[in-house]
């Protein structure tokens, strides 16, 4: 079996990505690397350029990876690290922290490339919930 789209989540809060973490697990959950990046490195609330690139590293299993940032400094520190340490098949998704992540997994987990699962997270932000 050949590997799937890794996504990482890159949140201000450890506890906001824990949780959409343990909700992608539900949706699917084999085979879709999810690493989290959230918070500092001694657990406050914030971002670090540490924890992204690591993060960056764990979920990528060769078919590429979705970064997905919450808000403001998560965005740029991405931004930093990708354009820092750039790796092929790395993609800054600009989707709703929460749908894009959930399209992005669940349309990776079907095998996707990175583009279609780019493509579903983006176009999570068309999603209506009424």
């Amino acid at each position: 079996m050949s590997a799937n789209v890794g996504v990482v989540l890159v949140s201000h809060s450890p506890r906001l990505a824990a949780g959409l973490r343990e909700l992608l697990a539900e949706l699917a959950p084999e085979g879709v690397r999810v690493a989290v990046a959230a918070g500092t490195e001694d657990g406050g609330l914030g971002t670090s350029y540490d924890l992204i690139a690591r993060a960056v590293v764990e979920a990528d299993g060769g078919a590429g990876v979705v970064v997905l940032p919450d808000l403001g400094s998560s965005v740029l520190t991405a931004v930093t690290v990708l354009e820092d340490e750039p790796r092929p098949g790395v993609r800054l998704v600009d989707a709703p922290f929460v749908e894009g992540a959930v399209a992005a997994v669940v349309t990776a987990s079907t095998g996707a490339a990175l583009a279609e699962v780019v493509a579903a997270a983006e176009d999570a932000r068309a999603f209506r919930k009424l």
